[in-house]
C-alpha cells in the first residue's frame, strides 16, 4: 500500500510517516519546505521526498493520502487529491484507525509542556522495559527520534504515549487532534488561550478538552494539577472517569515538595509519604509539574513510582527545550521553544533561581498565530520580567507595533532586523551572562550566526 503524505515535514506529519514505514507501508510526501533534520530523518527511513505542492506529486496515484491541517482549500496538491478522487485522511484519524485502535493510549494535553511530559513518560515506560510507541512533537534525545511503532518480542507493547494536540485536524475536520485518540490514561497538564488563528476564545478551547474527556472510559485516569480553574471547570462540565491531581508545595493527593527553588530537586509524595526524590538537571516549577505527571501516569499501568523516579534521573530533556547549544566567553547560549507568555516566564523564573543574579538576556521571536495576532501584549511584557533585558523581533510583516510592549516593562527593546540583535548581543556578551534565544521556529538562523559573531 503507497501511502501520500502532504505537510510530511512538519513534526506530527514526519512522526506518521515513520509509524507507517515501521507498518511496512510505501511512503512518499511532499511538503513546501523540505529541510534537514526533519528531511534527513525521513530520507533515512526510505521516505521519498518532493519539495513544494504539485498535482503530479500525486502522479502515481497513491492507495491513500494523508493531509496535514496547515493545508487549505486552493492548494494545488489537495485540489488535484479531490479532483482525482483519491481517498484522503486526516492524520490523527489515519493514526487512530490503524495505530491507536488496540493500544492502551497515555495521551498528554495542555497549553503548556505537552511535548517534555510525553517525552518523560515515554522514557519511564521505555526504562522499564515497555518498548512503547510513541509520537512526539519534538525529539526526546534519550531517543533521538520523534516517533516510533514500539513493539517487541515479550509482548509489552500495548502502550502508546501520545502528545494531544488541541489543534486542529484538517480543512475538512475541524476537530481537535485529540478528540481521535481516545486515551485510557490523560494528563491534562493547563489550559490557556492560544492559538487565536482557530479558537475565538477560552471557552472554544475549553469545549474541546471537554469533548476530549467525554472519550476518556470510566476504568480511566484524568492527571491534571489541582490549582489550574480552567481545568477544573472543564471536569465541572461533566467528568465520567477518576481523577487523580498534582501539587507543589501544597495538599494534593500526588504533591512535589520543592528542595531547591529552581525545581532541580524535589521529593514526590503521594498523601504524605515520600516516595523518592528527583534531583536532575532541568529547572522551573513547568517540569516539575510535568514530571509528577508522568509519574502519576506510569503509575497507573504498574510502574512505581521509585521506579519512575529512577527513569526520570536518567531523564536528558527534549531538542530546544532549554538546550544549551554554546558556551562561549563566559556567555551560555540556550536554544528554547517558549512561544507563549506563560512557557517564557515560568522558563525564565526556573533559570533565575538556578544562575541567582548573574546575568539574564532573553531574546524573543513572536512566531506563533497567536502571538503575530497581538493578543498578548501585557501578559508578555510581564513574562520577561525576570530578564535583566529582553530584545524582542519585530519582523517587516508583523501584524502589531511591538513598541506597545515598553508601557508594560522597562526593559525591552525592540529590534527590527537580525543584524540588529546580533550587534546588541555581542555588545551584552562582553559582560557576560545567560542568552537565552526563544522561537518556536528557525528564529531566521540566528543560533549559528551568533555563535559565529561571539
Amino acid at each position: 500500500m503507497h501511502i501520500h503524505i502532504l505537510g510530511i515535514c512538519g513534526t506530527f506529519m514526519g512522526g506518521l510517516a515513520v509509524i507507517a514505514r515501521q507498518l511496512g507501508y510505501e511512503v512518499s510526501g511532499s511538503d513546501q519546505n523540505v529541510y534537514p533534520p526533519m528531511s534527513t530523518q525521513l530520507q533515512e527511513q526510505g521516505i521519498q521526498l518532493m519539495d513544494g505542492y504539485r498535482a503530479e506529486n500525486l502522479d502515481g496515484d497513491p492507495d491513500l493520502v494523508i493531509i496535514g491541517n496547515a493545508l487549505s482549500r486552493g492548494n494545488p496538491e489537495v485540489e488535484a487529491v479531490l479532483n482525482k478522487g483519491l481517498n484522503y485522511v486526516s492524520g490523527p484519524q489515519w493514526l487512530a484507525e490503524h495505530v491507536l485502535h488496540d493500544k492502551w493510549v497515555l495521551g498528554v494535553a495542555g497549553t503548556h509542556g505537552k511535548t517534555t511530559t510525553t517525552s518523560m513518560l515515554s522514557w519511564i515506560l521505555e526504562h522499564q522495559g515497555f518498548n512503547p510507541g510513541f509520537l512526539i512533537g519534538g525529539i526526546p534525545l534519550n531517543f533521538g527520534i520523534s516517533a516510533r511503532l514500539g513493539g517487541g518480542p515479550e509482548n509489552k507493547s500495548g502502550f502508546f504515549v501520545i502528545e494531544a494536540d488541541e489543534y486542529d485536524s484538517a480543512f475538512f475536520d475541524k476537530r481537535s487532534k485529540f478528540v481521535h485518540y481516545r486515551p485510557r490514561t490523560a494528563i491534562l497538564n493547563n489550559l490557556e488561550f492560544d492559538h487565536a488563528d482557530i479558537f475565538p476564545d477560552l471557552d472554544a478551547i475549553k469545549r474541546q478538552f471537554h469533548h476530549l474527556v467525554r472519550t476518556i472510559p470510566g476504568e480511566g485516569l484524568i492527571i491534571s494539577p489541582e490549582c489550574d480553574a480552567n481545568i477544573n471547570e472543564v471536569l465541572a462540565m461533566g467528568c465520567w472517569t477518576p481523577t487523580a491531581q498534582t501539587s507543589i508545595n501544597a495538599g494534593a493527593q500526588w504533591n512535589a515538595q520543592l528542595l531547591k527553588a529552581d525545581g532541580s530537586k524535589f521529593s514526590v509524595e503521594f498523601e504524605n509519604n515520600c516516595q523518592g526524590i528527583v534531583d536532575w538537571a532541568l529547572t522551573g516549577e513547568h517540569n516539575v509539574y510535568n514530571a509528577l505527571s508522568a509519574i502519576v501516569a506510569a503509575n497507573q499501568i504498574g510502574i512505581l513510582p521509585r521506579d519512575a523516579i529512577a527513569a526520570l534521573l536518567q531523564f536528558k530533556n527534549v531538542k530546544r527545550r532549554m538546550e544549551v547549544i554554546a558556551t562561549i566567553n563566559g556567555v551560555t547560549l540556550y536554544d528554547d521553544f517558549a512561544h507563549h507568555p506563560t512557557a517564557i516566564e515560568t522558563t525564565l523564573d526556573g533559570l533565575r533561581k538556578q544562575v541567582g543574579d548573574e546575568r539574564i538576556i532573553a531574546i524573543v521571536e513572536p512566531r506563533s498565530n497567536t502571538m503575530r495576532l497581538g493578543i498578548h501584549t501585557e501578559t508578555l511584557a510581564k513574562s520577561l520580567a525576570h530578564a535583566d533585558k529582553a530584545i524582542i523581533y519585530q519582523p517587516k510583516d508583523l501584524d502589531w507595533d511591538l513598541s506597545k510592549l515598553k508601557s508594560y516593562a522597562d526593559n525591552i527593546q525592540i529590534c527590527q532586523s537580525l543584524d540588529e540583535i546580533i550587534a546588541k548581543l555581542k555588545m551584552e556578551a562582553l559582560e557576560g551572562g545567560h542568552f537565552v534565544l526563544m522561537s518556536n521556529g528557525s528564529f531566521g538562523g540566528i543560533y549559528q550566526r551568533l555563535q559565529d559573531e561571539l
